[in-house]
């Protein structure tokens, strides 16, 4: 983890977020660590120079595989990772606000600085066999998540964030 820039933490129930953080991670390439959010411990956070977080809104909030992700390793961070770069992605059926609320509150926490747009993907997802079923985003929001961990990388080595 000696050069790790970007700590990408996912968690994904139907292949949205999940999708979307590897493009991020292929995009960032070698000085990214893509980790599912029940394998992130407070180590990754501190070795990390900004962090990327993807993940589902379930019932209005973040899944909760990535809460708890968030309860495990918010206090033994907590004054250790000040002033970082963080960016979002939510997978959405229909909103995304909630789950985006809620990380936006534990990185403001964390004194931790948005360095992109908060990015909520709209599957429109609406019936309950839709909002189950196994979903591939976009080609343009693959290429767009590609983008962004490319782009966040390249700001965290030149010292930009």
């Amino acid at each position: 983890m000696d050069d790790l820039q970007l700590l990408i933490a996912w968690h994904s129930r139907t292949g949205t977020a999940e999708a979307l953080a590897c493009a991020a991670s292929q995009g960032a390439g070698k000085q990214a660590l893509l980790l599912r959010a029940d394998e992130v411990g407070p180590e990754h956070f501190l070795a990390a120079g900004g962090f990327l977080f993807a993940c589902p809104e379930n019932l209005a909030t973040m899944s909760g595989a990535m809460k708890e992700m968030f309860d495990r390793c918010y206090y033994p961070v907590l004054g250790r990772i000040e002033g970082k770069p963080y960016a979002t992605i939510i997978a959405a059926g229909s909103d995304g606000e909630g789950a985006q609320r809620q990380i936006d509150r534990i990185a403001t926490g964390w004194r931790l600085r948005r360095v992109a747009e908060p990015w909520i993907v709209n599957m429109e997802a609406q019936t309950s066999e839709d909002i189950l079923a196994h979903k591939t985003p976009r080609r343009e929001d693959i290429e767009r998540a590609h983008l962004l961990g490319a782009s966040l990388v390249e700001g965290i080595g030149m010292g930009i964030f």
